[in-house]
């Protein structure tokens, strides 16, 4: 993770982003590229064999959604990191369906839980099956979702996630321990 500094420079850069400086987000993605492919490379970790998107890719193709999206209203590093995971669940999951909608009950792409999730699982969860129940817990409990996406896909602290959302690292901590039941059963079910 950067230091404080980094941090600083990082949200300046993203708040004159959000004000309309059209070289900002240039100078953004160099400080945040390693940060991006630690995501990314979490993501990617977590697919099968079989995939065919690359990590680089990945980067690429969340910083064209990026760059194509309206003005988000960026908060700070955190939130920018949380946005990008999102993104990069979102191609995943795309990249997913096409392939299981071109090969009808073609192979599908797996992620595996990460470890503090796969002690309690102990299986693998089909992305599409477990983008399936992440919609399911955000129409349940939005927030539930929102912590599963920044710790699970972005690799958040508690800290970070409570910064970002507004609310005590222990509501996080306790969020993040209900959303893992909650998934470990829907994704059992499947």
């Amino acid at each position: 993770m950067p230091n404080n500094l980094q941090q600083d420079e990082i949200t300046r850069l993203l708040l004159k982003w959000r004000g309309g400086d059209p070289n900002a987000l240039d100078d953004l993605m160099p400080a945040v590229y390693r940060e991006l492919r630690r995501i990314a490379h979490n993501y990617m970790r977590r697919q099968n064999a079989g995939h065919s998107l690359q990590t680089t890719a990945l980067i690429n193709e969340a910083y064209l959604r990026l760059i194509d999206s309206e003005k988000v209203n960026w908060q700070d590093r955190d939130h920018f990191f949380a946005i990008c995971s999102q993104l990069m669940r979102r191609i995943l999951v795309d990249s997913a369906r096409r392939r299981l909608s071109q090969k009808r009950g073609g192979a599908r792409m797996e992620v595996t839980l990460d470890d503090a999730v796969a002690a309690d699982v102990g299986q693998h969860a089909d992305v599409v099956a477990l983008d399936y129940a992440l919609k399911r817990l955000a129409a349940l409990s939005p927030r539930q979702s929102q912590i599963v996406e920044m710790r699970y896909f972005g690799g958040l602290t508690e800290d970070q996630i409570a910064e970002t959302l507004g609310i005590s690292a222990r509501t996080v901590r306790r969020d993040w321990t209900v959303a893992r039941a909650w998934l470990y059963r829907e994704l059992s079910d499947t």
